[in-house]
């Protein structure tokens, strides 16, 4: 039976960011993600990019809780990957994931902005249009 996963938005993300609250995303391969926020086309060839919370290892982290903290609320695959952490440290780390990263929210909260702010762009030019027609009908009216 397939296991169900919780997908999260960098948004969500970003909001786990304080010792009590610690996010983390790790997914092995840096440039994929970062390449999506740049470009909402590309999408990574690894979709398993993992979220993890790290609030309750923060104490038992061996190179200390500043190392996880400076990373949080964001993709720390590089610091991850810098650090030269064992297979026993990527093991570990799996008791910790809470689901996956999600990149159509991200284009789909983007594209959702998009359509608000043309939207209200629209609202002013037909506004005076309107604005103008009444005065031009009642000014033809006074003659």
């Amino acid at each position: 039976m397939p296991m169900l996963t919780n997908f999260y938005a960098i948004q969500d993300l970003s909001r786990h960011n304080t010792k009590d609250d610690c996010w983390i995303l790790v997914d092995g391969k840096s440039q994929n993600v970062q390449k999506l926020f740049v470009n909402f086309k590309s999408v990574p060839i690894d979709l398993s990019v993992k979220v993890y919370d790290v609030t309750q290892y923060l104490d038992d982290h061996p190179g200390g809780d500043d190392v996880i903290l400076a990373a949080t609320g964001k993709d720390a695959t590089e610091e991850f990957e810098d650090a030269g952490h064992s297979k026993s440290a990527r093991e570990l780390m799996e008791q910790y994931c809470i689901g996956e990263f999600d990149p159509i929210s991200t284009k789909q909260r983007y594209s959702e902005k998009l359509m608000q702010l043309t939207k209200q762009y629209w609202t002013v030019p037909v506004t005076v249009v309107g604005i103008s027609v009444v005065a031009g009908f009642l000014y033809l009216r006074k003659k």
